[in-house]
């Protein structure tokens, strides 16, 4: 909880950049770095923080890395709104995870395996029109999220995003996705299922996605949202942790983020980043995958873009 207070008063500002998280993070050890980065809608900082484990790829090791990807379109929507947005939660929570484990290094308390945290800062992103309620924009496209978020030495990834603006997974609190390889969605985890019902004490939610929302952003079919977007740049598995809440809420609200639930989220985070770089924890049966994808075949074609489009 002290880490997401930290993280949060520091994104909650108008002027903040990525260098002034990176220098919050290598005040406390970790290695950080920084790029600005424009678009047509205006510009973000990316920032990628590595944690290194005990026997991690770091340090010439072979426990597993995971990727933490904080997914959103914007901290912040000014001049519209005033104020950290709903949609920050997922680089909240992101950062929060690299502070957090940077503080149990400190304390003794190191990971077996590395831990790479990616995210991107921006105080004035653009709001964009979506039902049930308005989504934020982002100043970059999707193509180039995945490019500076997605790090090819992750074995595993978690999303997480703020997944609050539709009527479909309507419980406060957390809840993860399928698991997403290569174009299939594959069964849940009971790994993490195991994970998430011991971090949060109730009975774990799954959210429902489809085979429109694990498409890519801009083919003209509704999402709903980027969480499962970074498989398109991986052939890793990807697990979706959503922030949800009880009743619709507008990416662009402000005033609508509940720090318990990001606390609950990284938490999360971290206990998985620890059964993973033991070996304890797998985010999708290979065997199957194997079977699946020799019965029916490759399904990365759902990464593109499709028939007729550029």
């Amino acid at each position: 909880m002290k880490q997401v207070v930290e993280v949060y008063e520091l994104l909650d500002s108008a002027r903040v950049t990525g260098s002034e998280a990176a220098r919050l993070l290598k005040s406390r050890g970790v290695e950080v770095e920084v790029k600005a980065i424009k678009g047509e809608k205006g510009s973000t900082d990316f920032i990628k923080a590595i944690i290194p484990g005990l026997n991690g790829k770091s340090r010439g090791g072979s426990s597993r890395t995971l990727g933490i990807v904080g997914r959103l379109g914007g901290i912040g929507a000014r001049p519209q709104r005033v104020g950290l947005v709903s949609d920050a939660d997922g680089a909240v929570a992101a950062l929060s995870c690299a502070l957090k484990l940077a503080d149990m290094k400190r304390n003794g308390d190191d990971l077996q395996g590395d831990v790479i945290v990616a995210t991107h800062i921006c105080p004035h992103s653009p709001v964009e029109p979506h039902e049930p309620v308005p989504f934020m924009g982002s100043p970059v496209d999707m193509r180039t999220m995945n490019m500076y978020e997605v790090d090819p030495q992750m074995d595993a990834v978690l999303s997480i995003d703020t997944t609050k603006g539709n009527r479909i997974i309507k419980f406060k609190g957390i809840s993860i996705t399928p698991t997403v390889k290569e174009g299939y969605v594959l069964k849940v985890s009971s790994d993490l299922l195991n994970i998430l019902e011991w971090v949060t004490g109730t009975l774990p939610r799954v959210v429902p996605i489809t085979t429109q929302d694990i498409t890519p952003y801009g083919n003209g079919l509704d999402h709903m949202n980027s969480i499962m977007q970074p498989w398109i740049a991986t052939t890793v598995p990807v697990v979706g942790v959503a922030i949800t809440t009880d009743v619709p809420v507008p990416g662009c609200a402000t005033g609508a983020s509940h720090v318990v639930d990001i606390e609950c989220a990284v938490r999360f985070c971290i206990e998985v980043a620890k059964a993973l770089g033991e070996g304890k924890c797998h985010l999708y049966d290979e065997r199957e995958f194997n079977l699946i994808t020799k019965l029916y075949g490759s399904m990365k074609h759902l990464g593109t873009f499709g028939k007729g489009l550029s």
